[in-house]
Protein backbone atom coordinates (compact mmCIF):
# COMPACT_ATOMS: atom_id res chain seq x y z
CA UNK A 1 0.00 0.00 0.00
CA UNK A 2 1.66 3.50 -0.95
CA UNK A 3 2.30 6.13 1.91
CA UNK A 4 -0.90 8.67 2.08
CA UNK A 5 2.01 11.43 2.46
CA UNK A 6 3.98 11.55 -0.56
CA UNK A 7 7.31 13.34 0.12
CA UNK A 8 9.21 12.49 -2.97
CA UNK A 9 7.78 13.23 -6.46
CA UNK A 10 8.43 11.46 -9.79
CA UNK A 11 9.18 14.04 -12.47
CA UNK A 12 9.67 12.52 -16.02
CA UNK A 13 12.79 12.75 -17.49
CA UNK A 14 11.51 16.01 -19.85
CA UNK A 15 10.27 18.11 -17.55
CA UNK A 16 10.69 22.06 -18.36
CA UNK A 17 9.85 23.80 -15.36
CA UNK A 18 9.85 27.07 -17.38
CA UNK A 19 7.25 25.62 -19.51
CA UNK A 20 4.60 25.85 -16.72
CA UNK A 21 2.32 28.83 -17.24
CA UNK A 22 2.85 31.74 -14.49
CA UNK A 23 -0.21 32.20 -12.24
CA UNK A 24 -1.45 35.77 -11.96
CA UNK A 25 -3.15 36.66 -8.82
CA UNK A 26 -3.79 39.54 -6.54
CA UNK A 27 -1.16 41.37 -4.83
CA UNK A 28 -2.46 41.11 -1.37
CA UNK A 29 -4.42 37.70 -1.28
CA UNK A 30 -5.32 36.12 1.94
CA UNK A 31 -4.16 33.00 2.71
CA UNK A 32 -5.79 30.40 5.07
CA UNK A 33 -3.92 29.37 7.93
CA UNK A 34 -3.98 27.47 10.76
CA UNK A 35 -3.24 29.22 14.66
CA UNK A 36 -4.10 29.15 18.17
CA UNK A 37 -5.22 32.63 19.52
CA UNK A 38 -2.29 34.77 21.06
CA UNK A 39 -4.14 36.14 23.93
CA UNK A 40 -7.30 35.86 26.11
CA UNK A 41 -9.87 37.84 24.75
CA UNK A 42 -14.11 38.43 25.07
CA UNK A 43 -15.82 38.71 22.19
CA UNK A 44 -17.43 42.16 22.12
CA UNK A 45 -20.87 40.96 19.85
CA UNK A 46 -22.17 38.24 22.65
CA UNK A 47 -19.72 38.32 24.81
CA UNK A 48 -17.97 35.10 24.82
CA UNK A 49 -14.73 34.77 26.44
CA UNK A 50 -12.17 32.90 24.33
CA UNK A 51 -9.52 31.82 25.98
CA UNK A 52 -5.58 31.82 25.01
CA UNK A 53 -4.47 28.56 22.95
CA UNK A 54 -8.06 28.24 21.15
CA UNK A 55 -7.18 27.18 17.38
CA UNK A 56 -8.57 28.56 14.22
CA UNK A 57 -8.52 28.56 10.58
CA UNK A 58 -8.24 31.62 10.25
CA UNK A 59 -7.25 34.38 6.93
CA UNK A 60 -3.69 36.06 6.69
CA UNK A 61 -2.84 39.25 4.93
CA UNK A 62 -0.04 42.04 4.64
CA UNK A 63 -1.06 45.33 6.26
CA UNK A 64 -0.68 48.06 3.62
CA UNK A 65 1.21 51.51 4.45
CA UNK A 66 2.48 49.85 7.94
CA UNK A 67 5.53 48.48 9.24
CA UNK A 68 8.31 48.07 11.87
CA UNK A 69 11.62 49.18 10.91
CA UNK A 70 11.14 47.43 7.40
CA UNK A 71 9.46 44.29 9.44
CA UNK A 72 6.54 43.38 7.87
CA UNK A 73 2.82 43.77 9.92
CA UNK A 74 0.53 40.86 9.42
CA UNK A 75 -3.73 40.99 10.33
CA UNK A 76 -5.57 37.91 10.79
CA UNK A 77 -9.37 36.95 10.70
CA UNK A 78 -11.34 34.50 13.05
CA UNK A 79 -14.64 34.15 13.85
CA UNK A 80 -16.43 33.70 17.33
CA UNK A 81 -17.29 30.12 18.29
CA UNK A 82 -20.60 31.29 19.63
CA UNK A 83 -21.90 33.98 17.14
CA UNK A 84 -19.72 33.66 14.33
CA UNK A 85 -18.66 37.52 14.31
CA UNK A 86 -15.67 38.69 12.66
CA UNK A 87 -12.63 39.28 14.75
CA UNK A 88 -9.34 40.63 13.55
CA UNK A 89 -5.84 41.49 15.65
CA UNK A 90 -2.17 42.26 13.70
CA UNK A 91 1.31 41.52 14.87
CA UNK A 92 2.80 44.44 16.77
CA UNK A 93 6.51 43.94 16.56
CA UNK A 94 7.44 46.93 18.38
CA UNK A 95 6.35 44.94 21.84
CA UNK A 96 7.02 41.25 20.41
CA UNK A 97 3.47 40.85 21.11
CA UNK A 98 -0.22 40.77 19.11
CA UNK A 99 -2.63 43.97 19.27
CA UNK A 100 -6.64 43.06 18.71
CA UNK A 101 -7.67 45.28 15.90
CA UNK A 102 -11.53 44.67 15.74
CA UNK A 103 -14.74 42.89 16.95
CA UNK A 104 -13.07 41.39 20.56
CA UNK A 105 -11.08 43.14 23.79
CA UNK A 106 -7.89 41.56 25.61
CA UNK A 107 -8.72 40.08 29.04
CA UNK A 108 -7.40 42.19 31.99
CA UNK A 109 -3.65 41.33 31.94
CA UNK A 110 -1.91 42.42 35.47
CA UNK A 111 1.83 42.95 34.21
CA UNK A 112 0.05 45.78 31.48
CA UNK A 113 -1.14 47.62 34.42
CA UNK A 114 1.70 47.21 35.92
CA UNK A 115 4.01 48.93 33.34
CA UNK A 116 1.66 51.71 32.79
CA UNK A 117 1.47 52.22 36.13
CA UNK A 118 5.72 52.28 36.64
CA UNK A 119 5.55 54.55 33.40
CA UNK A 120 2.45 57.35 34.60
CA UNK A 121 4.78 57.30 38.23
CA UNK A 122 8.20 58.11 35.94
CA UNK A 123 6.62 61.07 34.06
CA UNK A 124 5.06 62.58 37.41
CA UNK A 125 8.12 62.34 39.26
CA UNK A 126 9.83 64.43 36.17
CA UNK A 127 7.48 67.14 36.21
CA UNK A 128 7.84 67.48 39.75
CA UNK A 129 11.53 67.55 39.66
CA UNK A 130 11.05 70.14 37.18
CA UNK A 131 8.92 72.53 39.40
CA UNK A 132 10.65 71.71 42.67
CA UNK A 133 14.68 71.77 42.78
CA UNK A 134 14.54 70.48 46.57
CA UNK A 135 12.84 67.73 45.74
CA UNK A 136 14.83 67.04 42.88
CA UNK A 137 18.15 67.03 44.88
CA UNK A 138 16.30 64.87 47.54
CA UNK A 139 15.86 61.92 44.49
CA UNK A 140 19.01 62.58 43.39
CA UNK A 141 20.66 61.75 47.27
CA UNK A 142 18.41 58.92 47.70
CA UNK A 143 19.08 57.60 43.53
CA UNK A 144 22.76 57.85 45.33
CA UNK A 145 22.62 55.98 48.36
CA UNK A 146 20.87 53.50 46.83
CA UNK A 147 23.65 52.84 44.10
CA UNK A 148 25.83 52.98 46.86
CA UNK A 149 24.48 50.06 48.98
CA UNK A 150 24.25 48.38 45.54
CA UNK A 151 28.07 48.89 44.98
CA UNK A 152 28.46 47.51 48.66
CA UNK A 153 26.32 44.81 48.01
CA UNK A 154 28.06 44.01 44.72
CA UNK A 155 31.36 44.24 46.62
CA UNK A 156 30.78 41.32 49.15
CA UNK A 157 29.77 39.49 46.61
CA UNK A 158 32.90 39.73 44.66
CA UNK A 159 34.61 39.30 48.16
CA UNK A 160 32.95 36.39 48.73
CA UNK A 161 33.34 34.50 45.62
CA UNK A 162 37.32 35.28 45.70
CA UNK A 163 37.76 33.75 49.13
CA UNK A 164 36.03 30.66 47.71
CA UNK A 165 38.16 30.84 44.61
CA UNK A 166 41.16 31.07 46.98
CA UNK A 167 39.65 28.50 49.21
CA UNK A 168 39.20 26.09 46.62
CA UNK A 169 42.65 26.23 45.01
CA UNK A 170 43.72 25.68 48.47
CA UNK A 171 42.17 22.70 48.77
CA UNK A 172 42.98 21.62 45.09
CA UNK A 173 46.99 22.65 45.56
CA UNK A 174 46.81 20.24 49.44
CA UNK A 175 44.69 17.53 47.09
CA UNK A 176 47.63 17.29 44.24
CA UNK A 177 50.41 17.40 46.96
CA UNK A 178 48.96 14.38 48.71
CA UNK A 179 48.50 13.05 44.97
CA UNK A 180 52.17 13.58 44.52
CA UNK A 181 53.29 12.27 47.90
CA UNK A 182 51.19 9.08 47.15
CA UNK A 183 52.79 8.54 44.21
CA UNK A 184 56.08 9.18 45.13
CA UNK A 185 55.68 6.34 47.87
CA UNK A 186 54.37 4.30 45.34
CA UNK A 187 57.51 4.46 43.07
CA UNK A 188 59.99 3.90 46.22
CA UNK A 189 58.09 1.26 47.06
CA UNK A 190 57.92 -0.43 43.15
CA UNK A 191 61.86 0.49 42.70
CA UNK A 192 62.42 -1.50 46.08
CA UNK A 193 61.13 -4.43 44.73
CA UNK A 194 62.72 -4.24 41.37
CA UNK A 195 66.08 -3.96 43.13
CA UNK A 196 64.73 -7.14 45.47
CA UNK A 197 63.96 -9.01 42.61
CA UNK A 198 67.26 -8.00 40.60
CA UNK A 199 69.34 -8.72 43.75
CA UNK A 200 67.11 -12.74 43.70
CA UNK A 201 68.44 -13.16 40.10
CA UNK A 202 71.69 -12.23 40.61
CA UNK A 203 71.77 -15.03 43.35
CA UNK A 204 70.04 -17.34 41.61
CA UNK A 205 71.74 -16.80 37.50
CA UNK A 206 75.40 -16.33 36.86
CA UNK A 207 76.84 -16.13 33.64
CA UNK A 208 79.99 -18.21 32.60
CA UNK A 209 82.00 -17.49 29.22
CA UNK A 210 82.37 -20.36 27.11
CA UNK A 211 84.16 -21.93 24.15
CA UNK A 212 82.40 -22.44 20.98
CA UNK A 213 82.14 -26.06 19.95
CA UNK A 214 84.67 -26.99 17.47
CA UNK A 215 83.52 -29.03 14.02
CA UNK A 216 85.06 -31.35 12.17
CA UNK A 217 87.60 -29.98 9.34
CA UNK A 218 86.68 -31.32 5.85
CA UNK A 219 89.56 -29.31 3.39
CA UNK A 220 92.03 -26.54 4.69
CA UNK A 221 89.66 -23.59 4.13
CA UNK A 222 87.14 -25.98 6.72
CA UNK A 223 89.94 -26.12 8.69
CA UNK A 224 90.78 -22.37 9.36
CA UNK A 225 87.60 -21.81 9.74
CA UNK A 226 87.04 -24.26 12.59
CA UNK A 227 90.05 -23.24 14.15
CA UNK A 228 89.07 -19.97 14.34
CA UNK A 229 85.39 -20.56 15.71
CA UNK A 230 87.47 -22.96 18.44
CA UNK A 231 88.89 -19.54 19.45
CA UNK A 232 85.76 -17.70 19.65
CA UNK A 233 83.79 -17.98 22.90
CA UNK A 234 80.01 -17.11 24.17
CA UNK A 235 78.50 -16.17 27.33
CA UNK A 236 75.71 -19.08 29.10
CA UNK A 237 73.67 -17.87 31.81
CA UNK A 238 73.56 -20.95 33.87
CA UNK A 239 71.63 -21.65 37.41
CA UNK A 240 73.02 -22.11 40.61
CA UNK A 241 71.23 -24.18 43.68
CA UNK A 242 68.85 -22.76 45.75
CA UNK A 243 71.12 -23.40 49.19
CA UNK A 244 74.29 -21.61 50.17
CA UNK A 245 77.06 -24.41 48.72
CA UNK A 246 77.56 -23.12 45.51
CA UNK A 247 77.89 -26.07 43.11
CA UNK A 248 80.60 -26.60 40.04
CA UNK A 249 80.54 -24.95 36.82
CA UNK A 250 80.82 -27.90 35.10
CA UNK A 251 78.22 -29.77 36.18
CA UNK A 252 75.54 -27.50 35.12
CA UNK A 253 76.55 -26.66 31.65
CA UNK A 254 74.34 -28.91 29.36
CA UNK A 255 75.60 -31.68 27.10
CA UNK A 256 77.24 -30.37 24.59
CA UNK A 257 78.75 -27.57 26.94
CA UNK A 258 80.72 -30.01 28.61
CA UNK A 259 81.45 -32.14 25.47
CA UNK A 260 83.47 -28.54 24.15
CA UNK A 261 84.92 -27.76 27.05
CA UNK A 262 86.51 -31.25 27.20
CA UNK A 263 87.28 -31.04 23.63
CA UNK A 264 89.38 -27.98 24.27
CA UNK A 265 91.24 -28.86 27.29
CA UNK A 266 92.77 -31.97 25.24
CA UNK A 267 93.09 -29.95 22.34
CA UNK A 268 95.29 -27.76 24.92
CA UNK A 269 97.24 -30.66 25.72
CA UNK A 270 97.76 -31.73 22.92
CA UNK A 271 99.09 -28.88 21.87
CA UNK A 272 101.47 -28.37 24.67
CA UNK A 273 102.65 -32.27 24.04
CA UNK A 274 103.63 -30.75 20.78
CA UNK A 275 105.48 -27.70 21.13
CA UNK A 276 107.56 -29.79 23.89
CA UNK A 277 108.74 -32.32 21.63
CA UNK A 278 109.52 -29.39 19.22
CA UNK A 279 111.82 -27.70 22.08
CA UNK A 280 113.39 -30.95 22.48
CA UNK A 281 114.02 -31.88 19.15
CA UNK A 282 112.17 -34.61 19.36
CA UNK A 283 110.69 -35.78 15.37
CA UNK A 284 107.88 -37.69 15.12
CA UNK A 285 107.76 -40.57 11.63
CA UNK A 286 104.74 -41.21 9.66
CA UNK A 287 105.00 -45.11 10.71
CA UNK A 288 105.54 -43.83 14.53
CA UNK A 289 109.49 -44.37 14.31
CA UNK A 290 111.07 -41.90 16.56
CA UNK A 291 113.91 -39.59 15.23
CA UNK A 292 116.75 -38.03 17.34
Amino acid sequence: MSERKVLNKYFPPDFDPSLIPRRKGPKNSQQVVRLMAPFSMRCNTCGEYIYKGKKFNARKETVEGEDYYGIKIFRFYIKCTLCSAEITFKTDPKNTDYAAEHGASRNFEPWREEKVGEEEDRLARLEEEENNPMKALENRTIDAKREMDILDALQDIRARNARNDRVGQVVDLAARIAAEEVETEEDRQRRLEEEEDDEIVRQVFTKVSMPTPPELPSTSAGSESSAAASSMSRTVTVKRKADDVEPDIRSLLPQPDRTAVDAKGTATAKRSKLDLKNKLGIKVAKKGKVAV
